[in-house]
């Protein structure tokens, strides 16, 4: 039975790790560890306030859903110690990524670091990157809760990435400038991200994580979108990286190798 350990327990989205982890019948939750809800119940452990209770608990795999400047602190201990992570912790830029490719090669340990673990939103990408090449233009509308730190969000990212590399790969060359002269409004067209690509980010209280993209051609237009109405969402995704983090050498980034995508 693999031993798991949860960082950032105390959260919504770490609290639901620890409750998927307890159902899964080849997984054992050893550790929840968060500084601010030591004491407080995660499955039939008491929630820790440092990372000592992985060590201590026997860990072999450490699920992280933090703060990008937590993480960045606790990367290099994992990698020290030899324990896989897995982590959802959202914010991480390039250089993050590059810091944990060469934390995790220098390592016994791996690590899987994925903006989104719903399944429905890998393959929401998946979707794009095909369209990419065919269509004239493209936006992207990523809505999420009201307590996300982050703007856009790490899929968005991702996804604008994605549709750039599908338009760079096929010859497609780069869609067309934006034709606005006149923004009455700072910010009304949104953020420009990889390949000029517009990003509009929505945090309203009630959302969990949405993303809307939004192609458009000639006398005609494709919508592709992908839904999480609730936090159990990403659990089928959190899983099988942590089942299948300890066969996947140094770092990957996203599960979509893990679906064979």
């Amino acid at each position: 039975m693999q031993k798991v350990g949860v960082v950032g327990a105390g959260g919504r989205m770490g609290q639901e790790v620890c409750r998927a982890l307890a159902a899964a019948a080849d997984l054992e939750l050893v550790a929840a560890i968060d500084p601010g809800a030591v004491g407080q119940p995660a499955g039939d452990l008491a929630i820790a306030g440092d990372l000592a209770a992985l060590y201590e608990g026997g860990a072999e795999v450490v699920v992280d859903f933090t703060v990008a400047e937590a993480l960045r602190v606790n990367l290099p201990t994992y990698a020290h110690h030899g324990i896989h992570a897995v982590v959802g912790t959202t914010g991480l830029s390039a250089e993050d990524l590059e810091t944990a490719a060469a934390l995790f090669t220098g390592s016994p340990a791996n690590a899987v670091v994925a903006a989104n673990f719903a399944i429905g939103a890998v393959l929401l990408l998946r979707f794009c990157e095909l369209a990419a090449p065919h269509m004239d233009g493209v936006e992207i509308i990523e809505l999420h809760h009201d307590g996300k730190r982050d703007a856009p969000s790490g899929t968005a990212l991702q996804t604008a990435a994605g549709i750039a590399a599908a338009r760079e790969a096929s010859n497609a060359g780069p869609f067309a400038a934006d034709p606005t002269t006149d923004t009455v409004l700072s910010g009304a067209r949104g953020a420009s991200g990889p390949a000029g690509v517009h990003i509009h980010s929505v945090r309203l209280p009630g959302l969990i994580a949405h993303e809307e993209v939004l192609f458009g051609a000639l006398g005609q237009s494709l919508t592709l979108r992908h839904d999480s109405y609730d936090r159990r969402s990403f659990m089928p995704g959190v899983l099988l990286a942590v089942r299948s983090v300890p066969e996947l050498p140094g770092l990957t980034v996203g599960i979509e190798t893990l679906l064979g995508l």
